[in-house]
């Protein structure tokens, strides 16, 4: 398993052992031992997963009492996580990760990074475990399109699919 950096040092970029033959290929896609040993010493409690057609862009949400362990096990997204502490020198600066079923990358982030998705596939199946039970009186979110962040989605000249509730961010 490999942990590449990103902008931020807590944000991590998994990339899980893949062994491939004939038959197709097997990973483990979370093992608290070795994800300890790379510096995720998380303890999850919660899995979600969720489905998306293409150009749904779902997001920009999060909770200062949960991490995540993003994953795509159909598909393809661009995944995004933003750095919503006020007290740091990256606040509302934001970065960026390919996420799919063929690069098997994961990304993890500490409470504190606002996070969302563009599903770039026809399809898309959203993997991700949480550290604590998703409660709404917690959950918080910022715009998709906050001029403020400046996030560069790739939409290709056509507006995302939005739910009532991220379009209302």
């Amino acid at each position: 398993m490999q942990v590449l950096p990103t902008k931020f040092a807590p944000v991590k970029i998994v990339v899980p052992d893949v062994f491939s033959d004939e038959r197709g290929y097997f990973q483990e896609i979370y093992s608290a031992r070795r994800y300890a040993q790379a510096g995720i010493d998380a303890q999850f409690v919660q899995d979600n997963v969720s489905f998306s057609r293409k150009g749904v862009l779902r997001g920009m949400h999060y909770d200062w009492r949960i991490s995540k362990l993003v994953q795509v096990l159909r598909g393809r997204v661009f995944d995004v996580f933003v750095n919503m502490d006020e007290s740091s020198p990256t606040y509302k600066q934001w970065d960026a990760v390919e996420l799919s079923a063929d690069n098997h990358r994961q990304v993890f982030l500490p409470p504190g990074f606002a996070h969302g998705f563009l599903t770039l596939s026809d399809k898309a199946v959203v993997a991700y475990k949480q550290t604590a039970h998703y409660d709404p009186a917690h959950e918080r979110g910022i715009s998709w399109c906050d001029p403020a962040v400046g996030i560069d989605w790739p939409l290709l000249g056509s507006r995302p699919i939005l739910s009532s509730k991220d379009a209302s961010l």
